[in-house]
């Protein structure tokens, strides 16, 4: 068995400074290499990237404006942290949102390389709005809530497409910083152009929920039923889905969800599980963490294997915490 050791952290600060400054400089060159894989000449100018983030995302330019001078004011910097037509990425994931007796509950796990991971459990007070999270793309989101009580988390939607537009993380983050409702979110995922296909699943505290397929090339589809593994209306890339296994997790999440007899704790533990629960580090579909979200009470509780780390946007506390990916020899 291949054992791939981590830490995650837990960092907040009210308003970009010394934190963020710090945690930019720590991972900065291997953003910078990855920005860079197929040169400088493939990645969108300056002018541009900031003309897409004014015209679709004005509300936080004065935020991204901010970050960027935290992280020496360079061109390269600002296209990066701009998330404008990045390089693309894959990962696994499931997530699904619950209706349990407390309030509704959004779980979700993340597979993807370790090797790749910020590994960072970020609260925020930008611009006025709470916001706590798992840190993506310096300032991006992987998933999170805010302290409206609205929640979000991504998947990736399982096809080769590749557009103009703006990276998913940021997306994610750009919901949570200004939207207080899921109903506010679905008009505003209807309007922004993406770089790659996606699906987020949403909830908020009054228990409205939707899952939204987005893409560069068509229109994006709301559907009802809050759950989402790697692909959307139908498979579309068959090779990534059985690698995935992605209509067999689809299958296991619905009949999660259609099961009224769950508890908070068998939700959860569903996901620690397999085939929800992956253990292909290796080729970069393993699971690195799994997080629950819960609206009402604005936490986030992150499992690993014999591992609990709970966050509270009311009571977030600064730390480290230890995990290991095995990765069985038949994953390997």
């Amino acid at each position: 068995m291949t054992s791939h050791p981590f830490t995650s952290r837990a960092r907040s600060e009210d308003e970009p400074g010394a934190l963020w400054r710090s945690h930019f400089a720590e991972l900065w060159p291997a953003y910078r290499r990855w920005f860079l894989q197929s040169g400088d000449s493939t990645r969108a100018s300056y002018a541009s990237s900031r003309r897409v983030l004014r015209e679709h995302m004005p509300e936080i330019v004065p935020l991204w404006e901010r970050l960027v001078e935290l992280a020496g004011g360079g061109d390269l910097e600002a296209r990066m942290l701009s998330m404008v037509d990045p390089p693309p990425y894959l990962s696994g994931c499931s997530q699904a949102v619950f209706d349990l007796t407390d309030g509704p509950l959004l779980v979700r796990n993340y597979d993807y390389s370790p090797s790749r991971l910020e590994g960072v459990i970020l609260r925020t007070g930008w611009q006025g709005r709470r916001v706590v999270g798992t840190s993506d793309c310096l300032w991006g989101l992987l998933d999170g809530v805010n302290e409206d009580g609205l929640a979000v988390s991504l998947t990736f939607g399982g096809r080769a497409v590749v557009g103009h537009g703006i990276g998913v993380p940021l997306v994610v983050r750009y919901l949570l910083q200004t939207c207080a409702s899921v109903a506010e979110a679905r008009a505003v995922l209807a309007r922004l152009p993406y770089h790659l296909a996606h699906n987020l699943t949403l909830c908020d505290a009054s228990g409205e929920r939707l899952t939204a397929c987005v893409a560069p090339d068509r229109e994006t589809v709301v559907l009802e039923t809050a759950l989402a593994t790697n692909h959307q209306l139908a498979v579309e890339w068959p090779e990534h889905a059985q690698m995935t296994r992605t209509l067999e997790r689809e299958d296991v999440l619905g009949a999660l969800v259609a099961d009224r007899s769950l508890t908070r704790e068998s939700a959860i533990g569903a996901f620690l599980e397999p085939p929800l629960f992956a253990t292909q580090y290796a080729t970069g579909f393993g699971t690195t963490y799994t997080a629950a979200y819960a609206p009402v009470d604005r936490t986030v509780e992150y499992r690993w294997p014999g591992r609990a780390w709970t966050q509270s946007l009311d009571a977030f506390a600064d730390g480290e915490v230890d995990v290991s990916y095995d990765e069985s020899a038949e994953a390997a």
